[in-house]
Parts: structure tokens; C-alpha cells; sequence
């Protein structure tokens, strides 16, 4: 059984900062990539950045320059440092760990966090 967690959500004033954090655990064996998605009230849920196993790196448009995204193999935990939030960033924020094999599954599986709402007040 892998379980999924993030942690750090809250509410925040445009301009100020807030760090999530997500730890997997479970009998892990591997974890191909961690991303952090989010999903706004009304709209779809869409990729806000992602980090392979080898320490590559992908943002949305949206983020670059603001957000970075790191995360500790050894731990199998990732994390999304926020800075300058906008309103518009908003949004409950999931982790996905992707590519997930277990010593009971060794085949790649995704599993998904429940999410931690960010609020950014204007």
C-alpha cells in the first residue's frame, strides 16, 4: 500500500510565499517522477511542475520564475517552493507520484495525493 501526502497549503497574501511538501511511503522500491498539479474552482486540473528521478525539471508557463520544485530520492518526498503568489494561484494543489514500483507491484503505478488548498487573498 502507497500512500500519498502534501502538506503547507493555507492562505497567504499576493506576494508572499508558502512551501508544500508530499511524502510517499510504502514498501517503494522506485518513483519515476513527482509532480505537483492543481485544480481551481471551475477549471481543469493541469500540471504546475514536475522532477524525474534524475533531477530534470518541467513548469507550466505560468509558474516559471516563481515556483521551484525539488525532492529528496533517498526520502521519496518533493517539494513546491511558491514565491510572489498571485490570486490566480489559487487552487487545491495535488502530488503525484508517478512510475511507482513496490516490492508487492514492481510495475509502474501512479498514485495521487488528496490535496492542500492555497489561498492567495488580493
Amino acid at each position: 500500500q502507497v500512500q500519498v501526502a502534501e502538506s503547507g497549503g493555507g492562505l497567504v497574501q499576493a506576494g508572499e510565499s508558502l512551501r508544500l511538501s508530499c511524502a510517499a511511503s510504502g514498501s517503494i522500491l522506485s518513483i519515476n517522477a513527482m509532480g505537483w498539479y492543481r485544480q481551481a474552482p471551475g477549471r481543469q486540473r493541469e500540471l504546475v511542475a514536475v522532477i524525474s528521478s534524475g533531477g530534470s525539471t518541467n513548469y507550466a508557463d505560468s509558474v516559471k520564475g516563481r515556483f521551484t520544485i525539488s525532492r529528496d530520492n533517498a526520502e521519496n518526498t518533493m517539494y513546491l517552493q511558491m514565491n510572489s503568489l498571485k490570486p490566480e494561484d489559487t487552487a487545491v494543489y495535488y502530488c503525484k507520484a508517478e512510475g511507482v514500483s513496490t516490492a508487492f507491484r514492481p510495475w509502474d503505478t501512479d498514485y495521487w495525493g488528496k490535496g492542500t488548498l492555497v489561498t492567495v487573498s488580493s
